[in-house]
């Protein structure tokens, strides 16, 4: 018996010593994850304006509607910061469509090609007076809206109107941290002072102002509604129009509210202010409203919104929530710090990484997928590009933040019988995903977008990212009938040509969009693409248990092989000029792709990829790319093995790779800020850091030479 409970006795010594041992674990475990201040990180890279600079406007909001300011904290010169980064005023819901007076049918946008033997129709840019003016109405409506203009009305001591150059002493921060804009600045050496937040639940921006110009009747604070240009592009600043009578007036005006109700062709929305102290709100003419404050110190809140007022809400409320939400956010997910990087790159790299995140945070996460120029001005008529969620938004995983990728999901879901629809009228079966749409899941006619391919597994992309967040049968239910359609069309897409492999096109245009639709054929990043998301699709059906269908495993171990040429993969096997053509060497390496954003496949040599690699590195145009670029070209090189070349990647001398003072990615004159590009950045630099599910070494993406001692903590691994 004596030695019975000696036994129990060391037994419960041993698992005693077990459990201290996993308590040290698990608290030194916690120390090495609060290692990195986070909060140092982030502001050490705040924002900080001394002028009036058009593309350093800076912007809050809450993921679904954003706010971008000048310097002075509002939106007082919005006709000189057009042509740079506007001060836009948008949201997700907020969309507009102009009457269809000509009668036009979608199916006047429809043209049949010759696809595999058969007519398949497209969508497509048409010629010919009526053909064209369908295309036009469609490719614009709806259209996403500017909501309005909310910036100050100042005065000079004669009464004549402030000009940009009577603004001095210019002192603007973007705290980072609590989503805070401060702006001070002085009119004839008047200082006023301003703080701008907004509401992280409801579109509310939040408004302090503090300035002797107040008593002085030299300071209003206007707003004005532009009308929609209906345009592939709207800066917010069209102030007259001819045929659009749309009616703004003031809905209700009592202590210390009031409420403009705004009707426009299909849009109907209230913009609602709350303030505190004396103040004056009149109709100064048509779309133009005062709001005039009768004491030096002001506060007000502005809410733009489709649905009901929140006449609660007060500038401390608002700051409130932006600070607790932007705190919330920053302390969530991964963190990477580069202050022990003696690379004299690292400050930057690390600046650009925050503000990436800052923005794709404000500008990206809302319920439907973002438009390349996130919520501060239209590009594309302000329609989501379904191939540019991916870079919107997979590093959003890959930074311990699946659910803000999430919050975009059912919009898939919503927008299913129309996939399914589009896929039924060219015969293909499944739910075929388009490039150009709208909230509501409608095409947009456009030559090239009709034809791309590589959106269409992006669905499937997303879900197994949920399910590496989530690994639960919950996950599998929630995304399978997407995932299985998306693989359905995927199959039933590729074609069985006379050798006995399957096909891409023609009747596609790739990633690079270089090449003509009805000749290409076979691209080596969708072909790679194709064999992943199907042989993913067939392990989710391994999961659920459910037989795995055998058109699937057909398509995905018999596509085409990856095309080569002597030691290297070409573009598309139907471009054996891939590499002497000009042409060919301009728009995005998409080839880079197929062993960058993607993981190895069966498919995939190795070295030959790695001579593609060096090919297209010394040749490419890199003059002519996009801002995704340069991150596409690092991971593929991060992957290769060739760390020095990933680091070198993110910071080629491009123009599109220009990452400007307020952390926007600048392209051209017409596109002066783009998400995809500060996406990209996050994905490439959070798979530099933890690498992919082939790696085990720390940071595999930097150098190992001693200046790139790269601190991170939160972030997962890429496929």
């Amino acid at each position: 018996m004596k030695k019975y409970l000696s036994l129990i006795c060391l037994s419960l010594l041993f698992f005693s010593c077990v459990e201290e041992k996993k308590k040290e674990k698990a608290s030194s475990e916690k120390e090495q994850f609060s290692k990195i201040d986070r909060k140092a990180v982030i502001t050490r890279n705040n924002v900080h304006v001394n002028q009036l600079d058009t593309l350093a406007s800076l912007s809050v909001g809450n993921g679904s509607f954003a706010f971008t300011v000048d310097g002075t904290g509002l939106q007082t010169f919005p006709d000189m910061f057009q042509y740079g980064v506007p001060l836009g005023t948008e949201s997700e819901w907020g969309w507009d469509s102009f009457p269809n007076s000509g009668d036009y049918k979608f199916e006047e946008t429809l043209e049949d090609y010759d696809q595999y033997g058969r007519k398949v129709s497209y969508s497509v840019q048409k010629k010919g007076d009526r053909a064209r003016k369908a295309v036009d109405f469609f490719r614009s409506n709806p259209h996403r809206v500017q909501l309005g203009n909310l910036g100050f009305d100042l005065l000079n001591k004669n009464g004549e109107k402030v000009q940009p150059q009577d603004i001095t002493d210019i002192q603007q921060e973007l705290n980072v941290w609590t989503g805070e804009i401060t702006s001070t600045f002085k009119v004839e050496g008047i200082p006023v002072e301003v703080k701008t937040l907004c509401h992280q639940e409801e579109d509310i921006i939040g408004v302090e102002v503090n300035s002797e110009l107040i008593e002085k009747e030299q300071l209003k604070i206007r707003l004005r509604l532009p009308y929609p240009t209906g345009g592939w592009t709207d800066l917010g600043t069209k102030w007259e129009a001819e045929n659009l009578d749309y009616s703004s007036e003031i809905s209700a005006n009592e202590n210390n509210h009031a409420i403009v109700t705004r009707q426009m062709d299909s849009l109907k929305y209230e913009i609602g202010f709350n303030w505190k102290g004396e103040a004056k709100f009149n109709k100064k003419e048509a779309q133009y409203f005062e709001l005039i404050p009768q004491q030096n110190k002001f506060s007000f809140t502005c809410q733009f919104t489709n649905k009901a007022i929140n006449k609660e809400t007060d500038f401390t409320s608002v700051e409130k929530s932006s600070k607790s939400g932007w705190e919330a956010f920053w302390k969530s997910g991964g963190i990477v710090d580069f202050s022990e990087c003696t690379d004299e790159r690292a400050p930057e790299l690390e600046r650009r990484v925050v503000l990436s995140q800052y923005l794709t945070k404000l500008q990206c996460t809302g319920e439907i997928p973002p438009q390349e120029t996130g919520l501060t001005y239209n590009s594309w008529y302000g329609k989501p590009h379904l191939e540019m969620h991916w870079w919107h938004g997979v590093h959003f995983p890959l930074w311990g933040r699946p659910e803000l990728l999430e919050k975009s999901l059912p919009w898939y879901d919503r927008v299913f019988k129309k996939a399914k629809h589009l896929a039924e009228r060219q015969g293909f079966k499944g739910a075929r995903w388009q490039k150009m749409t709208d909230p509501y899941g409608d095409e947009g006619p456009s030559s090239v977008g009709a034809f791309l391919l590589w959106q269409q597994p992006h669905f499937i992309t997303y879900a197994e990212l949920m399910y590496r967040a989530d690994s639960t049968s919950a996950t599998l239910e929630k995304y399978k009938e997407r995932v299985f359609a998306t693989a359905d069309f995927m199959a039933s897409f590729a074609h069985l040509n006379e050798e006995g492999t399957y096909d891409l096109g023609p009747g596609v245009i790739p990633a690079q969009e270089r090449f003509p639709k009805m000749e290409t054929f076979n691209p080596t990043y969708e072909l790679a693409y194709w064999n992943w998301a199907l042989t993913t699709a067939l392990e989710w059906k391994e999961r659920l248990g459910e037989e795995q269908p055998s058109a699937w495993k057909k398509v995905a171990e018999n596509l085409s092989p990856l095309p080569v040429q002597e030691d290297y993969y070409l573009t598309t096997e139907s471009a054996t000029d891939s590499y002497t053509n000009p042409e060919y060497l301009t728009d995005h390496p998409s080839v880079l792709g197929t062993y960058g954003m993607l993981p190895v496949t069966p498919m995939l040599d190795k070295e030959i990829m790695d001579n593609t690699f060096n090919k297209v590195w010394d040749i490419w145009t890199w003059e002519d790319t996009w801002g995704w670029d340069f991150p596409m070209t690092a991971m593929a090189a991060a992957r290769l093995g060739k760390p020095k070349k990933a680091v070198d990647a993110l910071f080629m001398d491009v123009q599109t790779n220009t990452y400007l003072k307020n952390g926007h990615n600048y392209q051209e004159e017409r596109l002066t800020l783009y998400m995809p590009g500060n996406g990209g950045l996050l994905t490439a630099v959070a798979m530099m850091c933890a690498g992919w599910d082939e790696t085990n070494e720390k940071n595999p993406g930097f150098p190992n030479n001693g200046k790139w001692n790269v601190k991170w903590e939160g972030l997962k691994k890429m496929p």
